[in-house]
């Protein structure tokens, strides 16, 4: 169960996400559990490799209406639709 009390997850609610909640699941980065990590991951967006960043973008785009976030970066969705499905 995540903290709902922080945007901070320790290493065992980290563990405990599954693979979907993850903007980058092989490698579980960008853990998306939330609104409020829906909006770190976007922050964070830029220091995603460049060759990640299309599904990375897909996945937050996904997660964001999941949770009804309003992604404000535009280069969100340019990346995104560099992603295929």
């Amino acid at each position: 169960m995540v903290n709902r009390f922080s945007d901070k997850l320790t290493t065992e609610e980290r563990k405990e996400l599954p693979s979907s909640d993850f903007g980058l699941p092989e490698t579980r980065e960008f853990p998306m559990p939330d609104a409020a990590h829906v909006r770190a991951a976007e922050s964070y967006f830029r220091y995603a490799p460049e060759d990640k960043k299309p599904l990375l973008a897909y996945r937050i785009l996904q997660k964001a209406a999941e949770f009804g976030v309003d992604v404000q970066s535009p280069v969100i969705f340019e990346w995104a639709e560099k992603h295929e499905s």
